[in-house]
């Protein structure tokens, strides 16, 4: 058996459907991979296999209600705590509650909740599996993230034969095993990510910024975190706040920080990604308290800050390093000459003229520049799924 489950925080979810006896064996699959397995059942498929037969079999009281009437039994606590979500069987009823959104389970209030990735084994008879709206079903949920067990194909309740079987519980784990190998693919490395704006201060009060959230890096750093690897983000400031315990987070202010801080960090990691909006100039002087508003103009010279990526570049020898580019204009010649200069493997641009890209949006556009001369460009997509697109090609070269 394999042990990629092992450890693993599994809730399994069952549905009104005949397929649910196969429950049974999937939850006794699951114990002998040393996951550790919660199980959640709609009042219909209590009528195929019984909550004391799944509690037995997992050591834990079964879920089938929101509330029992004495007390409420908590789906956001448990949507937080699993590594994955399994819904075997999973009917056409459900399949649509999921889609939409119909939260009248703790299964489906649960799925509202979870932030893990969920894997959806299907099983229905060959007309529904068919029908258009179950299609439509499938491919809402697949956008949203969701992974489908593929069907198999044979004899049904029904008795006509094809495709709406739900897999058979060692296929599942099967599955399951893979999905976790592959999402563990960043495993044993140690990756350093700069994300958020840089403030250069002119006096206690003001600053020179710019409008970087700090989302695409922070997104970044929770994909290779998620994936397996150790992470230390310096991070600039930001009103957000990094929760996985894989992601240690250096907060600073400016640009001199985030360049000592990078430093420090880069000596032991493999890779870096420069997603930081560093500001390029700094004042010469600081003054020491606020300057008064007064007559005419103020001019305040500035000076150049170091340049992070460019002297990583310089050092960095077998290590990975990926920069980005946030242009106006002239937006490709810009980002190749700041994948030569700086001594990148591959660069991400993305561009102000795109609607819904750049700063302060919860989506990106991007297009990466490899030094091989390959390039590659993505549709506007939310900036998790971004940092997934990044992190695939961050794999490539590992």
């Amino acid at each position: 058996m394999s042990t990629t489950l092992d450890g693993k925080k599994i809730i399994l979810c069952i549905t009104g459907s005949i397929a649910a006896y196969k429950a049974a064996f999937l939850v006794r699959l699951l114990i002998k991979t040393n996951a550790d397995v919660r199980v959640i059942m709609t009042p219909s498929a209590c009528s195929f296999i019984t909550p004391l037969t799944l509690s037995t079999l997992s050591k834990h009281e079964v879920h089938t209600e929101v509330s029992d009437g004495n007390s409420w039994n908590n789906h956001v606590e448990l949507g937080l705590w699993a590594d994955a979500m399994i819904v075997a069987p999973c009917t056409a009823t459900t399949l649509g509650k999921m889609a939409n959104g119909i939260a009248d389970n703790m299964v489906v209030a649960t799925y509202l909740s979870a932030k893990c990735p969920v894997f959806i084994a299907p099983a229905m008879d060959l007309d529904m599996w068919k029908h258009p709206s179950t299609k439509n079903n499938i491919d809402k949920l697949t956008s949203y993230g969701n992974q489908i067990i593929p069907v198999g194909d044979g004899e049904l309740a029904s008795g006509l034969s094809g495709e709406g079987r739900m897999a058979e519980p060692e296929d599942i784990i099967e599955y399951l095993s893979k999905a976790f190998a592959k999402n563990q693919d960043l495993q044993g490395k140690k990756i350093l990510i700069t994300a958020g704006p840089t403030y250069e201060a002119i006096d206690p009060v003001r600053f020179i910024g710019n409008r970087s959230s700090g989302k695409m890096g922070i997104a970044i750093a929770e994909v290779c975190a998620k994936r397996g690897a150790h992470v230390e983000l310096v991070l600039g400031p930001s009103k957000l706040e990094v929760k996985h315990p894989n992601i240690n987070c250096i907060r600073v202010q400016s640009a001199e920080e985030m360049f000592q801080a990078a430093i420090q960090a880069f000596d032991s990691c493999q890779a870096a990604i420069m997603a930081a909006a560093v500001a390029d100039y700094t004042p010469q002087t600081v003054s020491d308290i606020k300057i008064k508003k007064k007559e005419g103009d103020l001019n305040i010279p500035l000076k150049r800050t170091k340049d992070i990526a460019g002297h990583l570049g310089s050092i960095k020898k077998n290590k990975i390093l990926i920069g980005f580019a946030l242009e106006t204009n002239n937006e490709i010649d810009n980002a190749n000459r700041k994948l030569q200069k700086k001594n990148l493997d591959f660069i991400v641009l993305n561009s102000l003229n795109d609607k819904g890209a750049g700063f302060q949006h919860d989506t990106n556009k991007i297009k990466i520049f490899k030094k091989s001369g390959e390039s590659l460009e993505f549709e506007l997509k939310l900036k998790s799924e971004a940092a997934e697109d990044i992190i695939n090609e961050l794999v490539k070269l590992f």
